[in-house]
């Protein structure tokens, strides 16, 4: 079980992690694998705790988060 406290750290320290898509060898060199994996734990322990992880960022940072227009 985790408190909510731990789960406000993970979910700020994720939103300065890259994306994914922008793990890559030019920008990492050697570590680029490593990385994506952390990345990707980090993004399947939130979604195991019903966290999206496209939705934290804006969760995080509402003031950053674009308008819906719809």
């Amino acid at each position: 079980m985790t408190d909510d406290d731990t789960l406000k750290a993970l979910k700020t320290a994720f939103t300065f992690m890259p994306q994914p898509v922008e793990v890559n060898r030019f920008e990492y060199g050697d570590d680029a694998d490593r990385i994506l994996q952390q990345v990707n734990f980090v993004r399947e322990v939130l979604d195991r705790h019903g966290i999206d992880p496209e939705e934290v960022a804006d969760e995080i940072n509402p003031s950053a988060a674009p308008n819906s227009c719809y």
